[in-house]
């Protein structure tokens, strides 16, 4: 008879005829191989007691399985494999009860797939998220989750990676019940164990397997629509279109071929170079924000915050902060500042309602929370303010100093500032202590990436309020040193000055984007250039100009095009001409002869550029780059960098950032190409010692 045990990661208990087997492998119960191996002998002992009439599956602490333990995916997976587990489920005579709460993804939802019935508590997200990490769901998920939702609908799920809230898990059918009131306690949530325990006696000894059932039927133009859709969101890369035609078979083949295949195209995806770059991600962003000397160090209370100025950026951090749940007092200069950005969040707002993602009560809600002012003072009960005006030091300087005889001891005071100096706006106050930056990124409330700037006399309690005010705000946060530009800007202005010289060189703007573009960047510098305008960057090249190493490289063919009234979209021309107001600009003869003017005046003999060329030159500049932040203490890792620029600057994630590109190749060919860089990026050009990313 079962009794008792424990012992290991996983443990059986009893409850009456139900047995209980408790996943206990802290902090996320991730389903390593001890949990399989656990899992699969409290199948067996629970199959050799006549007297169980059903078994429960629950997490012990915070959550069921959190996903599989990602650690083994890089090398030969140790059996038992997962698919084992599930076939002994549901090759189990009686009805197994899945019970979760926190989240359910990756391995553990195709665990719960397995099982006959799921019950959740609110709050509880699943999902199958391997698309996202470079791989397809290898236990069955890509046949199981069609049975439930349908062809259609499993491949948007599982292509995005979406993680699925309870209730919509509920509307879905991918729970069977949703306990109300279940609290996660101490060894695992007693109240939807209760529950569980009671739905399982509610089964009475009857399977109920999903993969007995058939795949619903639907027609074929939305599974096509579906498709489509999901290859363009994928980029058509590998894990999607493999999900894809995996979810299909399902429909299609019988249920062990289709297995079978899954199951082998998993092995071959987890151990590309795709499915490393994005492990490699997953566990930079899991580091990102722990920082050895804020062990211990709590975050100062943050229950109210301040945004100062309501343009485009200001309202974005707005909508971040009421979309997580935390008043905001918005400060403007004037009443027809206030009002214009107002209605932009008004708008914004109505939109989402309009759009069925969001009632009207909720936005009402989120509106409700909002304090705009044209009064200073008003700033006194925030516990953190954000500044979001003019990058100007002499307006934020003056700013910051206004605020310090308004605000309260101990509030935080940010900068959103993108490149100006943190040290010298934290100078302006008295409380150089309480001082940090906040570097959003546009539109603020939809990029995930913060750089959170710490500056030479920021506390580090104020630097830990920043980065959780990060975590409110669901960002992903990067803390960078006080350097021009900070970690991604600084990496962006030299990558756009090689991708100059290049054009200085031989290459056109067209031949250039199109060669970083079919590499993976979601646009190309000149195209970018163009969308957001080329005036802004003439404009500090200008403030600069005095500071200027005169013997340094320097090209003016942005300035020459902004001379020529040339600014980009919003002017019908920049390194592109648009046409009728088109988003996609079109190669223009005009900029073409400028280009080869500009070369000819410097005795530049023009060549072409391969696209391997350009590709090669500008990686190795963000690399050389990369190296100078490392070494001069501006980021902290090697993968703080690689996260900023695949979350900030389209950086093609399936690459695992330019630092993780840099560590594939090999060192003499990487020493060698960034030494001849030095010699194609002339004079100014600083070349920094490669040897500081391997210690990184």
């Amino acid at each position: 008879m079962l009794g008792d045990r424990t012992g290991g990661t996983v443990r059986l208990e009893r409850d009456g005829g139900v047995a209980v087997i408790v996943i206990d492998n802290p902090p996320v119960n991730a389903g390593s191989t001890a949990v399989r191996r656990g899992l699969l002998d409290a199948v067996a002992t629970v199959a050799a007691d006549p007297g169980i009439e059903a078994a429960v599956l629950i997490g012990a602490g915070r959550t069921f399985i959190a996903g599989s333990d990602l650690r083994e995916f890089g090398q030969p997976l140790e059996e038992p494999q997962l698919p084992a587990v599930i076939a002994a489920i549901e090759a189990y005579a009686k009805p197994v009860v899945a019970a979760l709460h926190g989240a359910a993804l990756g391995g553990g939802f195709e665990l719960a797939l397995g099982c006959d019935a799921r019950v959740a508590a609110p709050g509880t997200r699943v999902g199958l998220p391997e698309v996202t990490l470079g791989m397809i769901p290898g236990a069955g998920g890509t046949q199981r989750l069609p049975r439930l939702v349908g062809v259609s609908t499993a491949i948007g799920l599982i292509c995005e990676g979406r993680r699925v809230a309870a209730a919509d898990a509920l509307a879905l059918g991918l729970v069977d019940a949703v306990v109300e009131g279940a609290v996660a306690e101490r060894d695992g949530a007693q109240s939807l164990r209760a529950s569980a325990v009671a739905h399982a006696r509610g089964l009475a000894g009857a399977k109920n397997r999903v993969a007995d059932r058939a795949v619903p039927a639907e027609p074929a133009e939305r599974i096509e629509a579906a498709a489509s859709a999901a290859l363009r969101a994928g980029r058509g890369r590998p894990p999607a279109v493999e999900a894809i035609r995996a979810v299909r078979a399902a429909a299609e083949r019988p249920l062990d071929e289709a297995l079978a295949e899954e199951r082998a195209v998993f092995q071959r995806l987890r151990l590309e170079t795709e499915a490393f770059a994005r492990r490699h991600l997953f566990f930079a962003e899991r580091d990102s924000a722990r920082l050895p000397e804020l062990e211990g160090v709590a975050a100062r209370r943050l229950e109210r915050i301040g945004v100062i100025g309501a343009g485009t950026m200001g309202t974005g951090i707005v909508i971040a902060a009421l979309d997580a749940g935390l008043p905001v007092t918005l400060l403007e200069r004037d009443a027809q500042a206030l009002e214009s950005g107002m209605a932009r969040l008004r708008d914004h707002y109505a939109r989402r309602v309009d759009g069925g993602k969001m009632s009207a009560g909720e936005a009402g809600k989120r509106l409700a929370a909002l304090d705009p002012t044209t009064d200073m003072v008003a700033l006194a009960t925030a516990d953190l303010v954000i500044e979001a005006v003019f990058e100007d030091l002499a307006v934020k300087q003056d700013l910051f100093r206004r605020l310090d005889a308004v605000l309260a001891p101990g509030t935080v005071l940010a900068s959103n500032t993108s490149y100006l100096d943190l040290d010298a706006i934290a100078a302006a106050t008295g409380r150089p202590q309480d001082v940090v930056g906040l570097h959003f990124f546009s539109p603020a409330n939809v990029m995930r990436l913060l750089e959170v700037v710490r500056g030479a006399k920021t506390a580090p309690d104020a630097l830990a309020t920043g980065i959780a005010l990060a975590k409110r705000l669901g960002k992903l946060p990067v803390v960078a040193g006080n350097a021009f530009g900070f970690i991604g800007n600084r990496i962006y202005a030299a990558y756009r000055r090689q991708c100059e010289f290049l054009i200085e060189d031989g290459a056109l703007p067209a031949d250039v984007d199109a060669a970083l573009e079919r590499f993976g960047f979601a646009m190309g510098p000149f195209a970018v250039a163009d969308l957001s305008g080329l005036d802004i960057a003439w404009r500090m090249r200008r403030q600069q100009a005095a500071t200027r190493d005169p013997a340094a490289r320097y090209v003016e063919i942005p300035d020459r095009l902004c001379e020529a009234g040339r600014f980009g979209r919003k002017t019908g021309a920049g390194y592109y001409r648009y046409p009728s107001g088109a988003k996609r600009g079109e190669p223009d003869p005009e900029v073409t002869a400028l280009i080869e003017a500009a070369s000819a005046a410097k005795g530049i003999a023009r060549a072409a550029v391969s696209d391997e060329g350009i590709v090669t030159r500008v990686l190795l500049t963000m690399v050389n780059e990369a190296a100078c932040l490392l070494s001069e203490g501006v980021a902290a890792r090697a993968s703080d960098i690689d996260l900023v620029l695949v979350n900030g600057y389209g950086f093609p994630a399936w690459e695992g950032g330019p630092l993780f590109w840099a560590g594939r190749q090999d060192p003499a060919w990487l020493g060698a190409g960034l030494a001849r860089l030095g010699d194609l990026s002339g004079p100014g050009f600083r070349l920094c010692d490669p040897g500081v990313l391997r210690a990184a």
